[in-house]
């Protein structure tokens, strides 16, 4: 089992939007990313494969960053691309 926590920041309520209605709107990446980066902070357990999770650890820790920060990075990147 593995948790990782996605750090976010609060927005008020009159400013939130869904991260569908942000698509409907075609809101560029920038403002779908920091969509992503707000709102509270949650911790989210996750399945998968040992093999999966020590090579993501292995990846993050050659490019100088946590598990937890790289699979964040990969959500958002993956969230926020053009569709």
């Amino acid at each position: 089992m593995i948790e990782f926590t996605a750090y976010c920041n609060s927005q008020s309520k009159e400013q939130e939007l869904s991260y569908t209605e942000l698509l409907k709107r075609r809101a560029d990446a920038t403002d779908i990313q920091e969509y992503l980066i707000g709102g509270d902070t949650v911790a989210v357990t996750i399945r998968i494969p040992r093999n999966l999770r020590d090579s993501a650890k292995e990846a993050a820790a050659l490019r100088g960053t946590t598990f937890s920060a790289l699979i964040r990075e990969s959500v958002i990147n993956d969230l926020s691309k053009d569709r």
